[in-house]
């Protein structure tokens, strides 16, 4: 089905709906034709992530309507993991608003620079300081287990998420850009040159330690790519190898689990293709076939690969109606949700609570509207 057809039918069935009007045709709804019989179920379930992880922003959730998140408990200062307590407390929290802990995001392997990180021997291979916290990753996995939380993201990243500033974006939010023909500010971060035979020795390491123990315990490991990808050359001496699609296809392919797959993050998956709005689909499919994909971040860009801005997701280069479709296509059954929303002034000191509220009504408009066609 047409993208403009799609949205027109579940526009006008959701409008009806909202008025307590009957159907246009003035057919009940059960003799009424399904528009989308024989599709798979709709098993996504509208999500976030933003913080912080507390009374307050649980409200602002509930008030939007979010029922799954990923959060992040309070911890004890200096320990790397999260006690069985601090995550009873953390879904006793959510509870009290209607909230599922979904996901729980770790004190370990952020999504931060390797010169402001605090924790950064994983990724440096400094030992045994990496046993350590490895050791501490494999118990947040079990204290995970005994709490009832299925799922832990994380990132494999030296430089973070790279940009090189914000431009104007629509009426007066402000858009982060990407172009990797800007040189970075200084020529290598304290990690020094990485390249990528280096790169993939660090993650092996870390997933040949701790994939079994998220077998064992069955819960699931989500990995972030890398935001974004770079020149061949690299990027302050560092080749980023979760950057590439082929680099996230031998990722999940190291240490073959069930519990072993992708944070997918759709915006950072087009940031690393020539033509996103065509290629992004097959990359779905690749990976939600092989149930690869644990958590979707529905983000869009306007751009492609090495050139791109961060925009809101009705107006980037990706068709979102047709992606969700597509993740409908191979039965993701997880979380669907807002990352990386535009920056608008005076909101929320930074929390830009007003964009997220925007993506939060535009992702449940898309997931009704297909709910109607199934």
């Amino acid at each position: 089905m047409e993208r403009r057809a799609f949205m027109a039918l579940g526009g006008a069935a959701l409008a009806a709906s909202s008025l307590g009007l009957p159907p246009a045709s003035g057919a009940s709804p059960k003799s009424a034709p399904r528009p989308g019989a024989g599709r798979k179920p709709l098993l996504m379930k509208l999500g976030c992530q933003s913080g912080p992880s507390n009374e307050e922003h649980f409200a602002f959730f509930a008030r939007y309507g979010i029922h799954n998140v990923c959060a992040k408990p309070a911890v004890s200062e200096g320990r790397l993991y999260y006690t069985v307590d601090e995550l009873n407390a953390l879904k006793a929290m959510g509870e009290r608003h209607q909230l599922s802990i979904d996901m729980v995001e770790p004190v370990l392997l952020p999504s931060s620079h390797i010169d402001r990180e605090k924790h950064p021997a994983i990724m440096m291979a400094d030992s045994p300081e990496r046993d350590r916290d490895i050791e501490a990753f494999q118990t947040l996995i079990r204290n995970c287990a005994r709490a009832g939380i299925p799922a832990v993201k994380y990132n494999m990243s030296l430089l973070g998420v790279l940009r090189v500033g914000d431009v104007p974006g629509r009426g007066d939010t402000r858009y982060l850009s990407w172009d990797a023909t800007v040189p970075p500010k200084t020529p290598l971060t304290k990690a020094g040159p990485v390249n990528a035979d280096a790169f993939w020795e660090r993650i092996t390491y870390f997933l040949d330690r701790v994939v079994p123990v998220a077998n064992e315990y069955k819960v699931r490991i989500a990995c972030h790519p890398h935001d974004p990808g770079v020149p061949p050359q690299g990027y302050q001496g560092i080749d980023r190898v979760l950057g590439t699609i082929d680099g996230l296809k031998r990722f999940v392919g190291i240490r073959e689990s069930a519990y072993h797959g992708l944070n997918f993050c759709q915006g950072t998956i087009s940031e690393n293709l020539v033509d996103p709005n065509t290629q992004i689909h097959d990359v779905i499919r690749w990976f939600g076939t092989r149930r690869k994909i644990f958590n979707v971040h529905f983000r869009n860009i306007r751009g492609h690969r090495d050139k791109f801005l961060e925009v809101y997701p009705d107006e980037g280069s990706v068709d979102m109606v047709r992606a969700l479709q597509t993740y409908r296509e191979v039965g993701y059954d997880g979380m669907i949700m807002p990352d990386h929303v535009p920056e608008v002034p005076g909101d929320g000191d930074g929390a830009r609570l007003a964009s997220f509220a925007f993506c939060y009504g535009y992702i449940r408009g898309l997931l009704q509207s297909a709910e109607r066609l199934s």
